[in-house]
């Protein structure tokens, strides 16, 4: 397929182009660059052909002559989407929307939305949540995703298929680095200080999965007959790799040896907390995560310390929103996230 992967230059996207080439597809990046320079070390393969544009700017035009649409590119981020909704909205809902309806009037059949686990936000009780389950969410950046798995329903027919991928939360090395999701900012905090620090109480359950595995589902999602995918939505991720947040921060420590591990409930229990069902993924595509939350530990901690992870790196080129109010300090981003050229 000829296949326009939105957010080609963020964490996943800098991991998915390149496992897409591999399988045989011809791949179109679409990013703005706000993350292109924040690098560790050197990328592992240069980046596909892109366009720089800003995903609110796309048209029909812009996405003529593509079998497919893998659409990555978003405002990711918690406390971000707390601190300006309104820009979170705009991007994360509205430009998403926009883009699926533009892909669908250009001709393209295929649309591959990367949605997330976090839409079944504060579930009751430990059991295990499919994608029936009633969704739950309690932050803009997981509000949007609910909404544009909706627009996304209204807008599939014959000719569109568009399937929305809810990812457990990412982890794992890119060398575009996030240190803002659980797993790597723990491992990178063992690494940098020795020390392992969970401020809540450690109870909540999260899903987890690797980005090279979310790759791979992107894969099969593409693959598979268009009845299959039309309009339905799949978690992605393995139950094995459902842990707590002490668990995850067990395995990071374990992946520093001598680092110490603390857990203080300073800031007490989190609400979010969800245990998935990963079946339907498993059933209907094929696909089957394999990377464990250890070996991704092993991974980290290996990664960083072989390409000189730093302290100032780690709280200031790859913490997202550390980035993005640095820019609009500089006066290369503006307030509504537009890279000013």
């Amino acid at each position: 397929m000829r296949i326009l992967l939105t957010g080609h230059q963020g964490y996943l996207g800098t991991v998915l182009a390149p496992i897409l080439t591999a399988a045989g597809h011809t791949v179109i990046g679409l990013d703005s660059g706000l993350y292109a320079d924040c690098v560790l070390g050197e990328l592992d393969s240069p980046d596909v052909p892109g366009l720089a544009v800003d995903l609110r700017e796309v048209t029909v035009e812009t996405l003529r002559g593509f079998d497919a649409v893998v659409h990555l590119a978003a405002l990711s981020n918690d406390p971000l989407g707390s601190l300006a909704p309104e820009v979170t909205y705009d991007i994360n809902h509205h430009a998403a929307t926009r883009l699926a309806a533009s892909a669908k009037a250009a001709g393209v059949r295929r649309f591959i939305y990367a949605s997330t686990c976090s839409v079944y936000g504060a579930q009751a009780g430990d059991a295990l949540v499919d994608e029936d389950a009633p969704l739950k969410p309690v932050t803009p950046y997981a509000i949007s995703k609910v909404r544009v798995e909706d627009d996304l329903v209204d807008l599939a027919d014959a000719d569109f298929a568009p399937v929305s991928l809810r990812n457990a939360t990412a982890f794992g090395f890119s060398p575009r680095l996030r240190a803002d999701i659980v797993l790597n900012n723990l491992v990178g905090r063992a690494v940098l200080t020795g020390r392992v620090t969970v401020l809540s109480d450690g109870t909540p359950w999260r899903p987890l999965v690797h980005a090279e595995d979310i790759g791979r589902a992107v894969l099969a999602a593409l693959a598979a007959p268009a009845d299959v995918v039309r309009g339905r939505a799949f978690n992605i991720g393995t139950e094995q790799n459902n842990w707590t947040v002490a668990e995850i921060a067990r395995a990071a420590a374990a992946a520093v040896p001598g680092s110490v591990l603390e857990i203080t409930g300073a800031t007490g229990p989190d609400n979010r907390s969800y245990r998935v069902d990963f079946s339907r993924a498993r059933t209907d595509l094929g696909f089957e995560a394999t990377w464990t939350v250890a070996a991704g530990a092993d991974q980290l901690a290996a990664e960083f310390r072989g390409r000189g992870l730093t302290a100032d790196q780690f709280e200031h080129s790859f913490t997202r929103l550390a980035v993005l109010e640095r820019r609009q300090r500089e006066g290369s981003l503006d307030r509504e996230m537009r890279v000013v050229r």
